[in-house]
């Protein structure tokens, strides 16, 4: 995907405060931008923002990548697909932070979508996981329509993957006019990390036990199934052993990161860094950027980094 983009190896920094961008290159670009220069954003394919506050960094990148009409169009009925897996607070890391999706569904709404969808094929029991996560009241607060995984409405489908070939995909997902991946980054036994492209086993029914069978070959296979418009990667606390169940708060870090992109394979390869991994030391990223679903080499994107007081 988009392998003719030239390498260039820098990411403009954006410090963003009360009165407006400071805008500077780095690495190894040094010369630096006026805040008054347009930057076309709209062709931005990731972003990277940092800051104290999950709902302003999810904004922030949204905007920088040219805003959520980029994405979702008036009357739209888009689906938000986070990790509500397990029965755990949002300080233990296990599933996506309230606030990131509370602001992606708050921002779909605004750029006209006739509906928000939020829900997930959770691991633990369905309402406990949607509670105690903080995900549900969240989402509601925001106008979403929140929906527990209903079996009844998978649908078998072909999936074309080396390892899955058909498979049941729940139909509250698939059958929308815009989805949107929403991750969060943590350990995991099985494949060391689970971020975006682990997270469409939640979007799945069917006997998932399976799906570990090898396990990088069948998230390569989901991923390349479905078609998200967006990755939205939780980084704002990362669960860095023991995943990806958790639940002992110091296995939890803070890199107080979210980013964002267009590429499946990108977003998880710049994920693994945040746990001191090179990108290609992950089996299931590597075997994606072989199969043309997207770069391993995130900075091949030139993505643009956001820094939000």
């Amino acid at each position: 995907m988009d392998n003719d983009i030239s390498r260039r190896r820098f990411i403009r920094e954006v410090s963003v405060c009360s009165s407006g961008l400071i805008i500077s290159q780095w690495l190894p670009v040094t010369s630096l931008v006026s805040a008054s220069e347009k930057i076309p954003s709209s062709a931005e394919k990731m972003v990277i923002a940092h800051g104290p506050s999950p709902d302003k960094i999810v904004t922030a990148a949204v905007e920088a990548m040219g805003g959520m009409t980029r994405f979702v169009s008036k009357g739209d009925i888009v689906a938000l697909k986070p990790n509500i897996g397990w029965d755990r607070t949002p300080e233990q890391g296990a599933t996506t932070h309230p606030d990131v999706v509370s602001a992606l569904v708050r921002l779909c709404l605004n750029a006209g979508a006739k509906e928000v969808r939020v829900l997930d094929n959770t691991c633990n029991e369905a309402k406990r996981c949607y509670k105690r996560s903080g995900i549900e009241a969240s989402a509601r607060a925001a106008g979403a329509k929140v929906l527990y995984y209903d079996e009844r409405k998978d649908k078998m489908m072909k999936i074309g993957g080396q390892k899955v070939v058909e498979w049941p995909v729940n139909l509250d997902l698939y059958e929308v006019d815009c989805l949107i991946n929403v991750p969060v980054a943590k350990h995991h036994g099985m494949s060391r990390l689970t971020m975006g492209m682990k997270n469409w086993f939640g979007a799945v029914g069917g006997r998932r036990n399976k799906l570990h069978q090898d396990i990088d070959q069948t998230i390569v296979d989901l991923s390349l199934f479905f078609k998200p418009k967006l990755v939205v990667l939780d980084a704002f606390r990362i669960l860095t052993r023991n995943g990806p169940q958790g639940g002992n708060t110091s296995d939890v870090k803070y890199p107080r990161i979210v980013a964002i992109s267009t590429d499946q394979v990108a977003i998880d390869a710049f994920g693994g860094t945040l746990f001191d991994l090179k990108f290609d030391e992950l089996e299931y990223v590597r075997v994606a950027e072989q199969k043309g679903l997207g770069v391993m080499d995130y900075s091949s994107l030139t993505p643009r980094e956001l820094k939000i007081s």
